[in-house]
């Protein structure tokens, strides 16, 4: 977790309860648990007067530029330049007849897999990694195959609808992500927070206004297939990403995305392998396909590196709406790549949906939005953890043996000894 830059305060003193026994009264102190959510709220609001309203609301702008909602906005913003990345080295992979939709999101699983999965052995060892899949990997499964048919799903829906469904419709992903966060970690949404998720949907409309005024879209194929790919696809992703927020802020972040790299690439594989192996043979795969592909597949493990950090920083809901501003960083490779003219509105759309992010945290705390304690699973011997145990072990066994009283069996003993040395 990063610490907060707010001033720091002392800590609350532990609650103590008394327990009587055997007529003795004694204190028993109960301790916060690690991880457990914040109790700060923002300063309040004083309307008595002006000059107090003034002064109370610099006070509430001053505590919400904490260290962990800048880093979280400027790492939305990140996964939302990536996004713009992957959009735009697709478009130029179909321009030149590379349509192997799985295959590419192939390469981004195995080198998540390749990354993390190794990591995560010398962290657990062979035999706690193996623990972990037979035990937890049902899980990652899980995800991981939500994950791969969210982005088929999606790349599918942008060849049979238009965009202006595209861009509505994939929003249906931040209010599912709403709703499973809270079945999820029981987040409790302030109304100013949905306040923030409809000024930054207001700004994605914007977004639209400016890309059919400017002509950006192009004539649907099927637009009823197109679409229903989208719902389903956006459904899967909000589903993927509170679950992923979910397992991020209890399991170590190499876990989760070694997992999901790995289930990913295998099930992506098998697919790909029974739906486009004849266009394997049939694409071009020349040095700038090779080179399209390469960059895709940096923007997206930044991606999905960085995305985890948003979880734990912010919150699932959060980094869906940061992903809303991708097409205004397309207007900007737009403006080098297609020679687009910048459009008035595209400016307006992003400050709208910048505020909508800042609105989201106005009232309610990124340290609110669920309980923060990644931890190796217990059944783990994880690197570094087992000296430590075992020497407070032994430590603990060895006070419990010396302060043990002795029983008569071992006073003769001790009797015993006592005589034969004399």
């Amino acid at each position: 977790m990063v610490a907060s830059a707010e001033p720091t305060t002392a800590p609350n003193p532990p609650l103590v309860a008394e327990v009587g026994l055997d007529d003795e009264k004694k204190s028993i102190s109960v301790q916060e648990e690690p991880g457990a959510t914040s109790n700060q709220t923002r300063p309040p609001i004083d309307w008595s007067s002006s000059s107090a309203f003034f002064s109370s609301f610099g006070a509430r702008w001053k505590s919400l530029w904490t260290r962990r909602f800048v880093l979280s906005l400027l790492a939305g913003q990140l996964v939302s330049l990536c996004i713009t990345c992957t959009n735009v080295t697709t478009t130029e992979l179909v321009n030149r007849g590379w349509t192997l939709s799985t295959s590419q999101g192939f390469f981004l699983y195995f080198s998540l897999f390749a990354i993390y999965t190794p990591y995560t052995i010398y962290q657990y060892g062979w035999k706690g990694w193996g623990k972990m899949i037979l035990k937890d990997g049902w899980k990652y499964f899980f995800l991981a195959a939500c994950d791969v048919e969210a982005n088929f799903l999606v790349v599918k829906a942008y060849q049979y609808t238009d965009l202006l469904s595209c861009m509505l419709l994939d929003a249906w992903a931040i209010p599912v992500c709403l709703f499973f966060s809270w079945l999820y970690m029981r987040v409790r949404y302030h109304w100013t927070q949905m306040l923030g998720v409809f000024i930054c949907i207001a700004g994605l409309g914007l977004l639209v206004g400016a890309d059919q005024i400017t002509d950006k879209g192009w004539d649907p194929l099927a637009r009823g297939k197109g679409d229903a790919f989208m719902i389903a696809g956006a459904t899967l992703y909000g589903f993927t990403n509170a679950t992923e927020e979910f397992l991020v802020r209890k399991r170590p972040l190499y876990e989760v995305v070694g997992q999901l790299g790995l289930w990913g690439f295998l099930i992506g594989g098998i697919q790909a392998s029974a739906l486009e192996w004849k266009q394997m043979r049939e694409v071009p795969w020349n040095g700038g396909i090779i080179g399209l592909i390469f960059a895709f597949t940096v923007a997206m493990i930044i991606l999905y590196t960085v995305a985890p950090m948003i979880y734990r920083w912010a919150s699932s809901a959060y980094f869906n709406l940061s992903l809303l501003s991708s097409d205004f960083y397309g207007l900007l490779f737009g403006l080098f790549l297609y020679k687009y003219s910048p459009y008035w509105l595209y400016f307006l759309s992003f400050v709208v949906i910048i505020g909508g992010l800042i609105v989201y945290f106005w009232h309610s705390t990124p340290e609110e939005q669920g309980v923060l304690d990644p931890q190796a699973p217990d059944y783990v011997n994880k690197r570094g953890r087992d000296d430590k145990i075992t020497d407070e072990e032994k430590g603990t066994v060895a006070a419990a043996t010396d302060n043990q009283p002795q029983t008569p069996n071992e006073k003769v003993e001790d009797e015993v000894e006592v005589h034969a040395t004399k």
